[in-house]
This record gives structure tokens, sequence and C-alpha cells, in this order.
């Protein structure tokens, strides 16, 4: 256990690796299971007697209430911890699943499978996610990188076990067996201890406390600064009350963030490249079987693509950690994306089975390469303390997005009758966003680069008497658009200062 005196920091290793072993299995569960069903429904669309794209609709509402129930669970986990929101995840996942099982109707199944499971989802993958933050700092690309191999993982695990449930217990029977394999979500949450618990003494309370009373201050002092002009204290007293429940929401969701430069130029990339995300996977089999290759073949270029991804996320997060590439990150993520959008463009020249198979090898390696910095990059930007606010509102401007890419590569497939527009759209999508990134990463380095130059020529300038607002400005400025690698370090120093005066 960390000694008292100081706030714990992230002990990269350790019982971290045990957190790192059940956000891979949460984690997993989270991506592949959406994708895992599909077997189970050509079975579930005769006995409903539905159309296909009825039937489709279930996966849809699956993953867009895990994206879009982001910020639900991000409040969750700011109010509560990782631990029980994993928990209650997994039951909900389990209960949703088991509930489908008695289903009589296609609209109980959306409302089962799509909304109750899809929410348990949602309430695993983040907390999973935000743990590994507070567990690692120096190894944090490779904690990253093997959680988020549980994906390809369980999707080639899922894939065959759903096909033997099916073949020997029918639809009904394997949603009973998975509503309880779900339940395995429970003990992976189970798995995530809160850091220093040990050492929550009430020492800890009272620094905590002492840290809210001067945060209260600095924000209190920043917003008097930051309005226009020094509004009297009457109208002070009304607007206080109006304040009330917006204060409420940012304390658990920071829009603050909404300012931020280098988080604006993370959202608007990735909503861009979430249109030619999903679409390809989905498309794969299809594709194959539509150029006349046997279903077994085609069912195994998914798992050509799973295999490839396994070991292209782990190997992307050891990259991703090296001296050389951590400290442009940005730029290497933006190439993984620019990849994957060239790996789709190429796709229509790939002609029968062997270049389809060279297909599903790059794209398995440029989409584990993306999953695996998909988080870490949001990290490095934002820093690990605002990093659970970020991941909520990423996850609900992406879920628009998310339930559109599919359709619309649908769309192009049914109106040209053939899929090469479907791969086109999706991968001119994926280039231009790999593009705008890289150029507005740039522009966001040499900014901060020229932000930290400025600040440190005031700093060795002893002719500059600085007010006391003046050093209070720039303390808030530091605290937003320092390196966010150096935040739990700064944080760790101001609890000493704290602990020094005896608060």
């Amino acid at each position: 256990t960390a000694p008292a005196m100081a706030p714990p920091g992230p002990p990269d290793g350790g019982w971290g690796w045990v957190v790192v072993f059940g956000a891979f299995i949460s984690i997993g569960f989270a991506y592949a299971f959406p994708k895992g069903l599909a077997i189970f429904f050509k079975e579930i669309q005769d006995f409903f007697g539905t159309s296909y794209s009825e039937i489709a609709w279930v996966s849809s509402i699956m993953l867009a209430t895990t994206y879009g129930a982001g910020p639900i669970s991000s409040i969750l986990v700011n109010r509560y911890g990782s631990r029980p929101v994993v928990m209650f995840g997994g039951l909900l996942c389990g209960i949703g699943m088991v509930s489908a099982a008695f289903c009589t109707s296609i609209l109980q199944l959306y409302i089962c499978v799509g909304f109750i499971t899809g929410f348990g989802l949602a309430l695993n993958l983040q907390p999973s996610v935000i743990i590994i933050g507070k567990y690692f700092l120096k190894r944090r690309p490779i904690a990253n990188g093997l959680a988020m191999a549980g994906s390809p993982v369980m999707l080639c695990t899922l894939a065959p076990l759903n096909q033997f449930l099916f073949d020997n217990f029918g639809w009904r029977g394997s949603f009973l067996i998975l509503g309880a394999i779900l339940l395995n979500c429970c003990v992976a949450g189970a798995l995530f201890r809160p850091i220093g618990a040990a050492t929550a003494s009430v020492k800890t309370q009272a620094i905590e406390e002492g840290k809210a009373a001067l945060k209260e201050e600095v924000t209190k002092d920043a917003m008097e600064m930051s309005s226009p002009m020094h509004i009297p204290t009457e109208t002070k007293m009304e607007e206080e009350e109006g304040k009330d429940c917006c204060e409420k929401i940012n304390q658990y969701l920071d829009f603050s963030l909404f300012k931020h430069r280098g988080f604006l130029i993370y959202l608007i990339g990735n909503v861009l490249m979430f249109l030619g995300f999903f679409a390809p996977i989905v498309f794969l089999a299809p594709y194959a079987k539509h150029i006349g290759i046997d279903e077994y073949s085609a069912a195994f270029l998914l798992s050509i693509l799973a295999i490839v991804d396994m070991i292209a996320r782990p190997t992307t997060g050891i990259i991703a950690n090296s001296k050389w590439v951590r400290p442009r990150i940005q730029y290497f993520f933006s190439f993984s994306i620019a990849f994957n959008g060239t790996c789709h463009l190429l796709c229509p020249l790939a002609s029968g089975y062997t270049g389809l198979v060279v297909y599903s090898i790059f794209f398995g390696l440029a989409f584990g390469m993306v999953c695996a910095m998909l988080f870490e990059t949001l990290m490095d930007l934002v820093g690990a303390a605002r990093f659970t606010s970020a991941v909520g509102l990423v996850t609900i401007a992406e879920c628009c997005t998310i339930l559109l890419g599919p359709p619309i590569g649908g769309t192009l497939i049914d109106t040209f009758g053939d899929y090469k527009y479907m791969f086109i759209k999706c991968g001119a999508v994926m280039v231009l966003a790999g593009t705008f990134l890289f150029i507005m990463n740039y522009y966001n380095y040499r900014m901060l680069a020229k932000e930290e130059k400025e600040r440190k020529a005031k700093e060795e300038d002893p002719k500059s008497v600085r007010t006391e607002n003046e050093v209070r400005n720039n303390w808030n400025k530091e605290t937003t658009q320092d390196g966010p690698e150096l935040e739990p370090l700064r944080e760790e120093q101001e609890g000493l200062k704290k602990e020094v005066n005896g608060t």
C-alpha cells in the first residue's frame, strides 16, 4: 500500500495486471457480443417471420445503446467508482439475455437484447477503460493494448461457441446459457479494486475535503475573473440558484472539454472515422458469398481478421509505448486510420479467395492498430483526471455515426448491386479522417509548444512583476493545458503541499 502521506499514484503494475485481465473480459464482451449474435438471426427471423432488416436492428440497437449510454456510464463511475458499475452491468446483461429466451415477439427482443443487454454492456465498457488509466501511467499504452485484445479473442471464441450452442439447444436455450456466461462480467468487475482503498482513512478524507474546498475557491476566482465585468453581489445571488442544476451536471460530465483544442480535434476526426469503421466487417462475409465463395470459407475470413487483430493490439500497445512513438502518439493514430482506409480502397481489386485473405490480414492489422489506440490517444490529450467525462462525451457523439455507418453501406449495395462502392465509401471517409487528424494534431503540437515557450519566457523574465490575478490565471491555464502525462505528478505535488500545510 502507498504510504499514508501521499495520495496514491498509478502503481504501473502489481494488481494493475489483474485489473487489465478483468478489463480484457468485460471489454471483450462489450465489443464482440453484438457481432457474435448474428449467428442466431436466420433462425429467429424464420421463427417470427420478419424481414432481414427488422432482425438486423437488434444488433444496431444494441451497439447504439452501448455507445449512447456512455455519459450515463461516466456519471455513474464518477459517482460510485468502477467496481459496482461493472458488476451491475454484468447483472443487467444476464437478465436481458435470460428474459430474451422467453420473448414472443420481435419488439420484446429489441427491448431485452437491444436495450437491457446493450445498456449492461455500456456499463461494462467504460469503467474498464477508465480504471486502466487509474492503475497505469508509464505502461498505459501496453495495458490498453492488452485489454482491447479482449474483443478479437472473444469474437474468435463466441462465434464457434454460439454455433455449437445453437446446434444443440436452439436459439432460446442458447440465450439462456449466454445470459449465464455474461454474468462473468460481475466477476471481472469484482477485480476492479479501487486504488488506495487500504489507505482511505480519516486522514485522506480530510485531504479530499481540503482539496474540494481549494478547488471551489479556485473555480470561484476563475469564474469571477472570466466574467466580462464584476457583477454586483445581488444579481450574483439570483444567478447562483440557476447555476445549481448546470453545476451538478458539470460535476459529473465536464462540458468545459468542448473548449479543449485537442479534445475537439479528436472528436471531429473520430465521428468522421466511425462512418466507415464497422461497415466493412459487417459486409465482409456477405461480399465473399456474393462473389461465389462457400459459407465456411467466407466465415473463415472473419476468423483470420480476428486472429491478426488479436496479435496487432498488444503489439501496437508496445510500439506506442516506446520512447520514439509515445510523445507523438497522435501521428501514429492518424496513420493507422488512413492505413485502414487505404485497405478498403484497395479491396475491390482483390479478385478471388486469395485476394480476400490478403485483404483480411491487412484489415485485421489496421483495425487492431486503431482499436488499441482509440482510448490511449484521448487519455494522452485530456489527461487521466478528465478522461472519464471525455469518454462519455465522445461515445454519445460517435453513437449516431456508428448507427448510420452499416445502413448507409447497405443502401449503396442495394442501389448499385455491387459491393465495391461500399468499400470505396468507407475507405475514402477513413483516409479523410486520418488526414484531418494528422494536419490538426500537427497544428495542436505547434500551438502547445508555443504556449509552453511563452510561459517559460514569462517565468524567466524578472522585470515582469505579476499581480496575484495573473498568477491565478496562469495556474488555471497550466492545469488545463499542461501535457496530460504530468497531471498525476502535479496532483501528487499538490497533495504533498497541502499535507505540509496541515490541511
